[in-house]
């Protein structure tokens, strides 16, 4: 049996932050999971290992036991003749943490590799049963355990956001129905319970995490739960003072410019901006940068009076 190093398989070192292993693992999924890799064998092997070292090192109380019993595995794998049996080592020497023994189900599940079972599992308790391969389950058969979640990255345009809508989603022959709720922002999690892998001896399935990423919008640029974008108005209006009409996801809006209204200058319109998610009736603002649009092929009079407006301000 050799040992699995959970880090190296996320390609990230021991002192990983959270974010860092989170980062890691929903990288290598994205390359490696089995929706863009059908029939491919190496690349399911290779998800399967990163989800088992992502189970471990996600939770700090399971990151903490591995790295403490891992630390060891070679000097008690040799000197119990093979069969890395922990249970004595933990109680003499680990502290009250690891005083009692341990099984898969410490560590999220034993839908794992031969590493995974052997080495957490084996003949550590009466539950467990078997020799240090770990194979046999004793008189109980183990207890239930929850399946692994999946992850996946969902696409939604700036108006998907902003109206709320409803994708179908894809997970091997499975089709679910996910509804994507009013103001969700880029980075947000979303969860659809029990549509991960199924449990293990009766237990509840995993779930689907999904990765929200807003699509880039030709007008407009989110901040918060702000909107930005770039407004053109003509000269006369900049000078004169009107009205312009501006387009926000809420629908048509008549905006008045005020006179003189330099080029540049940021104008803003309260509440028209993205929704506050799961807040009812909040929203963002709008926030309008003036270009103000110079006339181009000009008249010989229009020039003509250009020029007495120019002799003016002298």
């Amino acid at each position: 049996m050799d040992f699995k190093d959970y880090y190296s398989l996320l390609g990230i070192s021991k002192t990983a932050s959270p974010e860092e292993i989170k980062k890691a693992y929903r990288k290598l999924a994205v390359k490696y999971h089995p929706d863009k890799n059908p029939g491919n064998k190496q690349a399911e092997e290779k998800f399967k290992a990163m989800g088992e070292a992502y189970e471990v090192l996600k939770d700090p109380e399971k990151r903490k036991k591995y790295d403490t019993l891992g630390s060891n595995w070679k000097q008690y794998e040799q000197s119990s003749g093979g069969g890395a049996d922990f249970s004595q080592w933990a109680r003499q020497g680990a502290g009250k943490d690891y005083s009692r023994t341990y099984s898969p189900e410490d560590f999220g599940g034993s839908d794992f590799s031969d590493f995974f079972n052997s080495f957490f599992g084996g003949a550590y308790g009466p539950d467990y049963g078997g020799g240090a391969g770990g194979q046999g389950r004793g008189r109980s058969g183990g207890r239930p355990s929850k399946g692994q979640d999946y992850e996946a990255t969902l696409e939604v345009t700036l108006e998907g956001a902003y109206n709320g809508s409803k994708r179908t989603i894809t997970l091997g022959e499975e089709q679910i129905n996910a509804t994507i709720p009013q103001g969700v922002y880029d980075g947000q999690v979303l969860r659809v319970k029990g549509k991960g892998a199924q449990g293990r001896r009766g237990g509840e399935p995993g779930d689907l995490y999904m990765h929200v990423k807003i699509l880039p919008d030709p007008v407009f640029e989110i901040k918060d739960h702000d909107l930005y974008c770039d407004m053109h108005v003509p000269l006369y209006v900049a000078v004169l003072g009107g009205e312009v009409n501006v387009h926000p996801p809420k629908g048509n809006i008549a905006m008045k410019i005020p006179k003189e209204t330099q080029n540049g200058k940021v104008l803003r319109m309260k509440g028209l901006g993205m929704p506050v998610y799961r807040k009812k009736n909040e929203f963002g603002d709008l926030y309008l940068k003036i270009i103000v649009d110079i006339p181009q092929n000009l008249s010989p009079r229009e020039i003509e009076l250009f020029g007495q407006l120019a002799s003016l301000r002298h």
